[in-house]
């Protein structure tokens, strides 16, 4: 038993980190990760802070959630991975999740929620679904990352533009946000909007001068002197303007044991599979990412494990919902990391930056912060591809925007869902659209070139015998399909009915049913139905769910040609006198004269 559960484990759950030694690590590849965690960590300091403030407000706590969570669940991230070069931290996609989560289940409820995801991570990994998160359609991952964007920003406002809300909490309904944010205008901080609009500017404009120093840690220092320096009346993490100031003074991460709060079972559950959810697509989106820049395949299954575990564990630490982070990502792979050991130096740096400089993070400006979460939002927005997808086919189209204004107006719970339930039936009305159901009696059939198993002497003038009807099934033939193939299928009676498969590559147990019942019409009516060139697939639904004994093994032929013959000996046999003017053997032999 025990054998059989390692053997499952190792089959699922493979650290990339285990597997570097076997294809050599030597002291340059170490350098090169060195080198590269250091700049991450950089990298990820003011935006761990920046995602911990956006997700739970001001204060010391939310400066120690941000940046405990890029620490601890970084590192467990790169330790048990699926993939060289991911980074795991807190993401500006979980802002609005964890948000709306404190605001209606506080932080208890945010703790259950968490944990209970990284659990239904670890079963997704242990169940094989890391592989399932491709089928989820670009549509309605651009939709919601878009969605997600939008009110992103529209949280950061207030402070983007140091409006004074005097005393009010900001709504967590995107409506009743712009209303309050609108009413309150008048009281725009105009310092603290230059002071955001230059970190917006210095985010963008650092890569086209140095492209080793993020823009953000370039935006904080600038920010955070010229505040110091010419006393600009902002806010700050540490003290709000006019304010008391607020201790930072952060330490090692302490373990806590969290208070489990199930008062509102159903709305936890809700959120933890919201959690759960979006940090998959999102981990595994950023790996393969990652692998198109690195040329090497992650471990899709290993990686949720490894999302789990750490969302399971961050929570007993003070920690929010985590993930794989595309952009600290991408910073690690262009400055040289390429195994595991990059991540886990990023989070040591980062540790110990918490543990020498953390103090000093109280005098950042929360204008600053605003500014690198709007550039955050400005880039998950994808606006460019976004507006590119106003071409595509109008059902991908209406996809993206149910999911876009979905997420926008409700939230993600329902987006998510309803955007891959409408791309399940666009998916099928296409299916149905590619089904073809052709009527071949009377008329010219030309043998398929490509058919290697049908006659190529038969490429002639094809005529079907009186009392036979022939169809071409073309296309996969499923729940989707088989009210398209069932109105095809008149109503007139006929001897024999021929059906022909070969353009069928796949059938479901909606699609053996209908045949079901077109045999159970076809004995009620003394019809013979023949079928012929049927695919493996096919076949294998049809044996395996014992259809194929009602149809019967001489019924079914391996060529169109076998099956008209055939058709036309049950025709003979049972004609009447005078009834038809052909028989069997010169039907065989007419089909054969060439014909003008």
């Amino acid at each position: 038993m025990t054998q059989k559960l390692l053997h499952f484990l190792s089959g699922v759950f493979r650290p990339q980190l285990f597997s570097i030694y076997h294809d050599g690590y030597s002291w340059r590849t170490f350098f090169n990760d060195l080198v590269a965690g250091i700049i991450v960590g950089i990298v990820a300091l003011p935006l761990a802070i920046a995602f911990g403030v956006a997700s739970l407000g001001s204060g010391t706590e939310s400066v120690r959630a941000g940046l405990y969570t890029a620490i601890i669940a970084g590192f467990i991230i790169s330790l048990l991975g699926g993939s060289n070069v991911q980074i795991g931290g807190p993401t500006g996609a979980f802002i609005v999740i964890v948000f709306g989560i404190v605001s209606e289940q506080g932080i208890e409820g945010l703790i259950c929620a968490t944990i209970l995801a990284g659990i239904i991570l670890v079963l997704m990994g242990l169940t094989g679904m890391g592989t399932l998160i491709k089928y989820i359609p670009y549509p309605v991952t651009l939709g919601f990352t878009s969605g997600i964007a939008v009110v992103i920003a529209v949280s950061q406002v207030q402070m983007f533009f140091g409006i004074n809300l005097e005393g009010e909490k900001l709504p967590g309904e995107f409506v009743d946000k712009i209303i309050m944010l609108a009413s309150h205008g008048g009281t725009i901080n105009w310092y603290a909007c230059g002071l955001s609009v230059l970190t917006v500017i210095i985010v963008f404009a650092t890569p086209l001068f140095v492209t080793r120093i993020p823009g953000s840690l370039v935006a904080v220092v600038v920010g955070t002197l010229l505040v110091y320096v010419l006393h600009l009346p902002v806010d700050t993490i540490g003290q709000p303007y006019g304010g008391e100031r607020i201790s930072l003074d952060l330490g090692l991460p302490v373990f806590t044991m969290p208070v489990v709060n199930w008062s509102n079972a159903n709305a936890i559950v809700r959120a933890a599979i919201t959690i759960a959810l979006l940090g998959a697509i999102e981990s595994l989106l950023s790996a393969v990412v990652a692998d198109s820049m690195t040329g090497t395949r992650h471990r899709s299954n290993t990686e949720l494990i490894a999302q789990g575990i750490a969302n399971i564990v961050t929570p007993f630490f003070g920690g929010i919902p985590s993930t794989g982070a595309i952009a600290r990502t991408a910073t690690n792979i262009r400055n040289g990391g390429r195994t595991p050991i990059a991540g886990m130096i990023h989070a040591v740096v980062l540790l110990l930056i918490v543990l020498l400089f953390g103090n000093y993070a109280a005098a950042i400006p929360m204008p600053v912060l605003a500014g690198i979460l709007i550039s955050v939002a400005i880039n998950m927005s994808q606006y460019p591809v976004f507006i590119r997808m106003f071409r595509a086919p109008k059902s991908d189209i209406a996809v993206m925007m149910i999911t876009f204004l979905l997420t926008v107006f409700l939230d993600l719970t329902i987006a998510i869902p309803v955007g891959l339930i409408l791309a399940c039936f666009m998916f099928m009305h296409r299916m149905e659209q590619m089904f073809t159901t052709g009527n071949i009696s009377n008329r010219l059939f030309n043998i398929s070139d490509a058919d290697p198993d049908e006659d190529k002497t038969t490429l002639q003038l094809f005529d079907i015998p009186d009392g036979v009807r022939a169809y071409d099934l073309n296309g996969p033939f499923f729940f989707g399909t088989i009210g398209k193939f069932q109105g095809a299928i008149d109503d007139k009676a006929v001897r024999v009915l021929v059906l022909r498969m070969r353009g069928v590559p796949a059938m479901d147990i909606s699609g053996l049913h209908a045949f079901e019942e077109l045999l159970s019409r076809a004995q009620e009516g003394n019809t013979t139905i023949l079928f012929s060139g049927i695919r493996p697939q096919p076949l294998s639904v049809i044996k395996r769910f014992g259809l194929w004994e009602r149809i019967g093994d001489p019924n079914v032929h391996n060529t169109l040609t076998e099956a008209i013959y055939h058709a036309a000996e049950i025709v003979e046999n049972e004609m009447q006198s005078g009834e038809f003017y052909f028989t069997a053997d010169s039907y065989k032999s007419s089909v054969f004269l060439p014909t003008v």
